[in-house]
């Protein structure tokens, strides 16, 4: 019997799947991989940074700022005092291994943080929104709350890993310790941290005024308020919302007896 070879059907070497398929399959497949990957270097970085000593954190963020910071001038009364209101809540927390610097960022939106090495930034937006210093006393107790916890630290882990992922994939060096706040505002505290942060914030303002009158009148107010507000939602995009916040407060309060009225005192610039 002579052997007849057959010729290949055509179209042997090409896929019955569609092009288009094929290629949106690989990239859900990519996507998939690389979010796993920063997700597990993001929990993996988290863990060694909780465990760095504050000592070693201050040292190496001693003089750090963000690259996008724009600070107001060092001769400004709103730096000083605010610096002086956070020393003064910092000196109930007698224990504190940070030494706490403030700076006020040149935005006009409302927004306050905990950054490494014991830095705050305050918005000047922030601060034409509070109208009294038991306000503003609130809103650094609250930051100076995260790094009581360290949850600022959860943020320097997710802004490396973001900054690791945006050079590999543009090919700019964003990484290293030139992480932009945008990279770091994006941490997402966890309703626990941010419960215990209120908690630890709402405790120094009793112990500096011995009430909480007016501790939270900032968020009663933005909650009255038109919630779409450039102030509310860049502020809540980072923290609580304001009408959850009030109710908490409250309650927080009441259960630890501590005084809802008292002398309010007014700003000092």
């Amino acid at each position: 019997m002579r052997f007849v070879p057959r010729q290949p059907r055509e179209g042997i070497n090409v896929s019955d799947t569609h092009p288009l398929v094929e290629a949106g399959t690989l990239i859900v497949g990519l996507t998939i991989i690389f979010v796993a990957i920063a997700l597990v270097l993001i929990f993996l970085i988290e863990i060694a940074l909780f465990f760095v000593p504050v000592e070693k954190e201050v040292a190496l963020f001693e003089n750090w700022l963000p690259d996008d910071l724009v600070t107001v001038s060092p001769d400004d009364e709103r730096l000083n005092q605010t610096q002086l209101l956070v020393d003064r809540l910092a000196f109930h927390w007698g224990d504190t291994p940070y030494a706490f610097r403030v700076e006020i960022d040149d935005s006009r939106v409302a927004n306050a943080m905990a950054l490494p090495g014991g830095l705050i930034v305050v918005t000047e937006g922030l601060l034409d929104e509070v109208e009294s210093e038991n306000e503003l006393a609130f809103v650094l107790g609250h930051e100076l709350g995260h790094f009581r916890n360290r949850d600022h630290l959860r943020a320097l882990g997710r802004g490396i890993v973001l900054s690791m992922f945006f050079a590999a994939t543009v090919g700019s060096d964003e990484s290293g310790l030139g992480i932009r706040v945008a990279d770091i505002t994006l941490r997402g505290f966890s309703r626990k941290q941010e419960s215990r942060a209120d908690e630890f914030g709402l405790e120094l303002v009793y112990t500096q005024y011995g009430h909480v009158n007016e501790a939270w009148r900032l968020f009663e107010r933005w909650d009255s308020a038109d919630r779409s507000g450039l102030a509310v939602a860049t502020y809540t995009s980072t923290h609580p919302d304001p009408g959850d916040r009030v109710d908490n407060l409250a309650a927080l309060a009441r259960l630890r007896n501590w005084p809802l009225e008292g002398v309010v005192a007014p700003l000092r610039w």
